[in-house]
């Protein structure tokens, strides 16, 4: 029911815009947030958004750079990246629960659904 894309090769100093769209029940209000997974490591939280206010959350290894945004009319999320660093190399997945909050919308337990994943890679 999420189906993230956009991911891709780009050289450090670059951007991409991942996408995800969503269907079914995900729609209108829910939060949605990005997490990744580098390799080796634990995902960790990206952003989040939630749905009554488009409140924005950021982990502050992106803050500044990253940007996310939702269309509700599209069921769609986005995660715009800009001054890419190869430490940003990861899976970026993008999940949705109905009960995102302040204080839980970091947490990946919290969320009940999942895309399958993109790939990003960044080159130095």
């Amino acid at each position: 029911q999420l189906q993230a894309s956009g991911g891709g090769l780009v050289q450090a100093g670059g951007s991409l815009r991942l996408s995800c769209a969503a269907s079914g029940r995900i729609v209108g209000r829910y939060g949605m947030a990005w997490f990744r997974q580098a390799p080796g490591k634990e995902r960790v939280f990206v952003a989040a958004i939630t749905w009554s206010d488009s409140t924005t959350y950021y982990a502050s290894s992106v803050k500044g750079r990253f940007s996310i945004s939702r269309d509700n009319a599209e069921n769609t999320v986005y995660l715009q990246m800009n001054s890419l660093k190869p430490e940003d190399t990861a899976v970026y997945y993008c999940a949705a629960d109905s009960l995102i909050h302040s204080r839980n919308y970091y947490e990946s337990r919290v969320y009940a659904y999942w895309g399958q994943g993109t790939l990003v890679t960044v080159s130095s």
